[in-house]
């Protein structure tokens, strides 16, 4: 996969310095700091990763897009030394304490964190301003030498609120861990009626499970989303399975007692016809305009004459069983 978001740079991933591995279900990030180590920009955005791992050696990495992916802490980007812009906008980060992890990025300039249960939090942007007095930007909105003085006011107040609020998102979270295990889903199941439809319409015991599980009400979270793509993975595979086409049969092109049989793949127009005096057959068969005589094979046999055109045959069994010439089996006319 990487090497083929590579063709920029002609195949060649060890000497990357951007790559866009969005939208593809990823579900781990692994081998980038093993291959791709000279990294400025990484796009990863829209993927299922729960965890930031495997980045720490990225040591020119400047860009990281993680939004709408399932991270619930920030963690292991200490050893990104040149990390200027971190963008974890919709996530689902409740431990809001652990952007303390982000002071060892001395560059950090810019950080996205809308979208988060933290950015619910009381406090939120002053307790994320006074722990990083390297931040110049938070979610889109510039910090100010003032908001930075403000926030260094009252600090141990509002880190006090936030830990019982992360307490208390933390025991939300086990709930929802422990009703996505039991195969339930937060609040009470309820049934709806199918909208849009004839009254005589019938569905199917596949399209009522479909529609089951999209209207069972859940809570968003990591598992839900996670759910919801295994789900769509499992009805796209089935689809493919359904849509496969038959394998075709070879075709029978002589019979088990010798005789030649009709075949016009290219469909293409001819005329056989018998000289009698010249004890001969001759086809005069159609091919295409301007088409090179390499593109054309001809193969003349007592009882038929095979003619191949692009790779399709034309294959036409004599009429008589007297010896075709060769002389005089062909005539191309260019259509």
């Amino acid at each position: 996969m990487v090497r083929r978001r590579a063709e920029h740079n002609e195949g060649e991933i060890f000497s990357l310095e951007e790559v866009s591995l969005h939208q593809q279900n990823i579900e781990r990030i692994e081998h980038l700091e093993k291959w791709c180590r000279e990294l400025k920009i990484l796009y990863l955005q829209n993927n299922l990763i729960p965890r930031i791992e495997n980045v720490g050696r990225l040591k020119m990495l400047e860009y990281l897009n993680l939004a709408l992916n399932n991270i619930e802490a920030i963690e292991n980007l200490e050893g990104c030394e040149s990390l200027k812009k971190l963008d974890l906008t919709v996530n689902f980060v409740g431990r809001l304490s652990s952007v303390a992890s982000l002071k060892h990025n001395l560059h950090l300039r810019e950080l996205f964190l809308v979208g988060n249960p933290c950015a619910a939090f009381q406090g939120y942007r002053q307790y994320v301003v006074a722990s990083l007095p390297q931040l110049q930007s938070l979610d889109g909105q510039e910090v100010s030498r003032s908001e930075r003085i403000r926030a260094e006011q009252g600090l141990e107040e509002v880190r006090r609120s936030v830990r019982w609020q992360e307490e208390a998102y933390a025991r939300r979270r086990a709930q929802e861990k422990e009703e996505a295990r039991r195969g339930g889903a937060a609040g009470a199941e309820q049934s709806r009626a199918p909208r849009g439809r004839s009254a005589g319409w019938e569905e199917s015991e596949e399209e009522r499970q479909d529609r089951e599980f999209w209207e069972k009400p859940c809570a968003f979270s990591p598992e839900s989303r996670l759910e919801a793509h295994r789900h769509l993975e499992a009805k796209q595979k089935t689809t493919t399975l359904e849509g496969e086409p038959t394998p075709k049969t070879p075709r029978t092109l002589i019979t088990a007692e010798g005789r030649a049989l009709n075949l016009n793949q290219p469909k293409l127009d001819f005329c056989l016809s018998e000289d009698e005096e010249a004890n001969s057959i001759k086809l005069d068969l159609a091919v295409y305009r301007h088409m090179d005589t390499s593109l054309l094979e001809v193969d003349v046999q007592p009882t038929y004459v095979r003619v191949t055109v692009k790779g399709k045959m034309a294959e036409r069994p004599s009429r008589s069983r007297k010896a075709l010439s060769r002389k005089n089996i062909l005539r191309p006319n260019r259509a």
